[in-house]
């Protein structure tokens, strides 16, 4: 069996890879081993885990897992909305959407400089893919109703994916508002399990290259 490490921003992509993702990949002889991203190390006790504060503790923590001899690939699953700045490439370019995404995916690679690592930055957070099938997220938030609303948000959009990256805007911004009890944790990995990973595939066109990759392990 293949294992791979994916480090992830925090406990929903951890709960999304292994319960959503990791069924799907054990039945293709991959192991999928999600690992949170290190906030704070301390001498002792246990490191402060989840979230993105800087490059430098993203490159720590990679660097740490690509020491795992046993592992096929090294990769990451970060929301590229609220990126910290100091990413590379991050302040080296004017594109927009996901061709800027895929940009500060290829500076991240040349900067980790290791042939088992792929980059991958969600577009452009998480939440885009409960935008996927809006009447199962409205049932799954027992607000059927509301579905509309959340379909409306994501006809104006060419993929769930594209929803615009603003702090007013952004797709978990977009949520809140419309479910005001919504939360990452409790209902990202329930909603996404439930949408279904083919249906997010088909409409998330950068998420699907990323299992691609992966799938070739």
């Amino acid at each position: 069996m293949s294992r791979v490490h994916i480090l992830v921003e925090g406990q929903t992509e951890e709960t999304f890879v292994r319960d959503v993702l990791g069924p799907y990949f054990s039945y293709k002889n991959i192991f999928l081993i999600p690992k949170l991203a290190t906030t704070k190390r301390v001498k002792s006790g246990p490191d402060f885990k989840g979230g993105i504060t800087t490059y430098e503790k993203v490159k720590n923590d990679l660097v740490r897992l690509l020491r795992d001899s046993d592992v096929v690939c090294v990769t990451t699953m970060i929301d590229y909305y609220g990126l910290p700045d100091d990413f590379p490439g991050y302040q080296a370019t004017s594109k927009t959407g996901i061709e800027r995404v895929k940009f500060l995916e290829k500076k991240f690679h040349e900067d980790i400089n290791n042939e088992r690592f792929i980059p991958y930055f969600e577009v452009h957070e998480f939440e885009a893919m409960l935008f996927v099938d809006p009447m199962e997220t409205a049932a799954a938030l027992l607000d059927r109703p509301k579905a509309d609303m959340l379909l409306e948000i994501k006809k104006a959009f060419q993929s769930p994916e594209e929803i615009n990256n603003d702090p007013a805007t952004a797709p978990s911004k977009r949520l809140t508002n419309i479910f005001p009890k919504y939360q990452k944790a409790l209902y990202g990995p329930l909603v996404t399990k439930r949408i279904g990973l083919d249906k997010i595939r088909f409409e998330c066109a950068h998420f699907n290259e990323w299992l691609l990759k992966l799938e070739k392990f």
